[in-house]
Parts: C-alpha cells; sequence; structure tokens
C-alpha cells in the first residue's frame, strides 16, 4: 500500500487522474444535492429544525451518505438517492413514533430539565447537564436580564438551548405543569 500511495504521488495521480472522476463528482454532486433538496422539502420543516441528539445524527448520516455517494465509485447514485431516503424516512418514522408515544419520546429524546431556580443554580442538575455558571449568566444577559434575582428560572431544553424565564408568576407548581424535570418542591 506504501509503494501504489508513492507511486501515485510520485506521479502526480494523487492529485489528478484525469477527468472522468471529476465529471463524475460534478454530475453526481448537482444530482444529490438536488435529490437531498426534495427529500428534505418533502420531509418537513421538522428536518432541519434545532436538533435534538436524534436528528444530529441522522444529519451527520445525511452529510457522511452524500460525501460517499459522490467521493466512492463503488456506491451508485441510486444507492446513495436511496440511502438518503431510508434516513430521513426512519426520521420521519421515529418522530411520529415520539410524538403518539411517550415511552418511545424518552428513549429518543432528552427532558427539559432545571439548572436554576429562584436566584441559585442547581449544581447537581448543572453537573448532570454539563451546563456552566457562566452559560447561565450569559442565558440571561441575551434576555436582556442583568440580575440574577430578577429570573425565576433557566431551563436547558431538549436541544441544548437555555430558556430563561423571567422573575413574577411562574411558580415551582407552573414549571412542574410545564414538564420541566427537576422542579424543585417548594
Amino acid at each position: 500500500m506504501e509503494t501504489t500511495l508513492l507511486a501515485n504521488f510520485i506521479s502526480g495521480k494523487m492529485f489528478f487522474d484525469g477527468w472522468a472522476p471529476v465529471v463524475r463528482t460534478l454530475v453526481l454532486g448537482t444530482i444529490g444535492y438536488a435529490a437531498l433538496i426534495l427529500i428534505l422539502r418533502v420531509s418537513g420543516k421538522r428536518t432541519l429544525s434545532k436538533m435534538n441528539a436524534f436528528d444530529f445524527i441522522v444529519t451527520i448520516a445525511l452529510g457522511s451518505t452524500l460525501a460517499s455517494a459522490l467521493t466512492s465509485q463503488s456506491v451508485s447514485l441510486v444507492q446513495g438517492i436511496t440511502a438518503l431516503g431510508l434516513l430521513v424516512l426512519l426520521q420521519l418514522v421515529s418522530t411520529w413514533l415520539a410524538v403518539r408515544y411517550r415511552w418511545y419520546s424518552k428513549l429518543v429524546k432528552s427532558e427539559p430539565a432545571l439548572v436554576f431556580f429562584q436566584g441559585r443554580c442547581l449544581r447537581e442538575a448543572m453537573k448532570k447537564q454539563r451546563v456552566t455558571k457562566e452559560e447561565i449568566l450569559a442565558a440571561m444577559r441575551q434576555s436582556k436580564i442583568a440580575q440574577p434575582s430578577e429570573v425565576a428560572a433557566v431551563v436547558i431544553e431538549t436541544e441544548g438551548t437555555l430558556s430563561v424565564i423571567p422573575e413574577g408568576p411562574a411558580s415551582a407548581e407552573e414549571l412542574r405543569n410545564l414538564g420541566i424535570d427537576g422542579t424543585p418542591n417548594v
């Protein structure tokens, strides 16, 4: 293998091996790109929304599949498009199951979790969610809140964003009713 690599380097084939592979990549890339756009349009906005872990995995797999179809001569265009369609179909089925069955939703998605409540950081929840105090304070600043005392709660959402709930009518009971994990009994 090393001698082949060295021979390709010396002969220049490592950098340019003729126009046929370049044309193949251009043609397959254009068709693959159009097919991916069509598949994503058919699959709906959910595929392109803020991502939870499952969505992230599907997105990475879509990119990898398209790249394989473009660069590997052992993967045909039809195989690549079929794989793209399968991944999006699996995501649609998974989303359908998650909407209809709570147990499945809990399996593939995380729950929102409380990391700050009534003026204090919830250290154990922060450790579990891997959130720092600085990230919580940054979320407060982005919400135009200058003092932690002005915040009822900060929640890490299922896709990883921090939601800041300003001080006011939100009680612990109301937060529990929103399905926020870790709301203290106050």
